[in-house]
């Protein structure tokens, strides 16, 4: 699919937002006033910032409230019912936290629980499409979640559970893509099931395309990533989204800026790393409409 950068962003920046909500919400770090202050800045710039980045690639944003009402059967409605609902919560949280000094667990659980249901039901909206193989898996969400898990335990100073959130994040990155590779050819759809054409058994092979000039299924839906292309930048998201971070959370340091400056190092790469790689889970996403157009 066509890898917009409003959608990139989104998925980047709301995960760890949320993921930063989730640790506070559970009391990590157990900060309060101005400390607090700056690191629910953080989560609320991020989770915020990616939310407002996905309106820019609604075709009438002005109609982005109507989405609320269709909670029954839509996974979009869900993930801003979630959204608004965390951000609610862990803002009576963070007011205790920041003008009180003092922490409420109870809501902060409540709080940390619909941070995590919002990553949970963004990785939904994808997930659910049987149209696109490559999303419509249980890793999917999972690699949501785990991404959210490291990317706030980074953010909220939890060196030693981020180490290892970030290696299982990695490991369940490298299963999604050895997953997803075959996701397509394991999904059974072929020429004849996108046409409607052919018996059993028939070959079928496009004579011509449909359309003798671009249309908007192919600009949104049919996108080529060249193997060599991807394997290079699979490589760039785990090494820099993960690897390099690890390294510079267990490399010993004695100096406490230093040692400051590597963590706040450690969370670049990984937003890098994370965009990245969420530019090849759009990119790579092949829809089966490709059939019909015979760009598969």
């Amino acid at each position: 699919m066509h890898p917009a950068p409003s959608v990139i962003l989104f998925t980047t920046l709301s995960g760890l937002g949320f993921g930063l909500l989730a640790f506070l919400g559970l009391g990590y770090p157990g900060v309060t006033g101005w400390v607090a202050f700056v690191f629910y800045a953080i989560a609320y710039g991020l989770a915020v910032g990616g939310l407002l980045a996905s309106t820019f690639h609604l075709g009438r944003p002005e109609r982005a409230l109507k989405a609320f009402s269709q909670w029954r059967t839509s996974w979009l409605s869900r993930e801003g019912i979630c959204a608004v609902a965390a951000l609610l919560v862990m803002g009576l949280y963070a007011i205790g936290a920041i003008f009180f000094e003092n922490h409420w667990p109870v809501l902060g659980m409540i709080g940390a629980g619909l941070s995590l249901g919002t990553v949970f039901t963004t990785s939904m909206i994808y997930t659910q499409l049987k149209t696109i193989p490559r999303w419509n898996m249980p890793l999917t969400p999972v690699m949501f979640l785990s991404f959210s898990l490291a990317g706030g335990a980074l953010l909220a100073g939890q060196e030693s559970l981020a180490t290892w959130l970030l290696l299982t994040a990695a490991a369940i990155q490298l299963a999604y893509w050895w997953q997803g590779d075959k996701a397509f050819a394991a999904s059974g759809t072929t020429m004849a099931s996108a046409t409607g054409l052919g018996g059993a058994g028939a070959t079928l092979r496009a004579f011509e395309p449909p359309h003798t000039g671009s249309n908007y299924l192919l600009r949104e839906f049919v996108h080529v990533v060249g193997r060599k292309h991807a394997q290079k930048l699979r490589a760039i998201a785990l090494v820099i989204g993960f690897i390099l971070p690890v390294l510079l959370l267990v490399l010993p340091v004695e100096s406490t800026l230093v040692k400051h400056l590597m963590a706040a190092l450690a969370v670049v790469a990984h937003m890098g790393g994370v965009a990245v790689s969420r530019w090849l889970f759009f990119a790579q996403a092949e829809h089966v409409v490709g059939l019909y157009y015979g760009k598969r």
